[in-house]
């Protein structure tokens, strides 16, 4: 893995993230992109490796009361990831993270049918399935999508994001393979490695996909 030093934007991120993913381009891939923020991401990857573009939602589970805090994520498919660390360290009940997961889940559903609609969702069987973000903090959605994809029948899971703390690439690397250009050791968040890192809406997220797939 190369390092750099930082993005201008997600989509700069993006061009500079397909570099990195030469290797894949002789598989048979689909590239997922965890929205909002890693759909700017997979655009270019998914165009410089010639493979369909599809989101795939996956929803961290906050701690009640410090919701930037994550006790797990869960996936579109239902597959729960709990950070049992941060449960114990939390003292976080089973009652509270039901609620959590509940909350969530409707969530996930209406991001479904404002991102997709009616289309249906990219096949991912039997290929290898390029999941891409804006970055990674803890890597706790990143499995709940590793997990939920390979019992979707994926052949292969790649983990492709622009920036990433050394620890959380060595943990995702025991469940999935691993593209991160960028792994500063003081690593200050996902946004502290670009200049300019605005919250998406839900339209901005929609225009996108809409033009990666008329470039199809």
């Amino acid at each position: 893995m190369m390092t750099r030093r930082r993005y201008r934007d997600r989509e700069q991120a993006g061009r500079v993230l397909a570099d990195h993913c030469g290797a894949l381009r002789v598989r048979s891939a689909v590239v997922l992109a965890l929205p909002r923020g890693g759909v700017p991401v997979a655009v270019p990857v998914a165009k410089y490796l010639h493979a369909p573009l599809d989101v795939y939602i996956v929803r961290k589970l906050g701690v009640p009361g410090q919701p930037e805090l994550a006790a797990g994520a869960i996936s579109g498919d239902g597959v729960v990831v709990t950070n049992d660390d941060v449960i114990r360290a939390t003292g976080t009940s089973s009652e509270d993270l039901q609620r959590v997961i509940d909350t969530e889940r409707a969530e996930l559903q209406r991001r479904v049918v404002a991102y997709r609609g009616s289309r249906p969702a990219v096949d991912v069987r039997g290929k290898t399935v390029v999941v891409v973000d804006d970055g990674v903090a803890t890597g706790a959605t990143a499995r709940a999508a590793v997990g939920a994809l390979r019992r979707s029948g994926a052949a292969d899971v790649v983990i492709a994001v622009p920036v990433a703390p050394p620890d959380a690439v060595a943990g995702l690397a025991e469940v999935a393979e691993v593209i991160c250009p960028l792994l500063p050791r003081d690593f200050h968040g996902v946004g502290g490695a670009y200049d300019h890192f605005e919250q998406l809406t839900d339209q901005q997220v929609c225009a996108s996909l809409a033009q990666a797939v008329q470039a199809e």
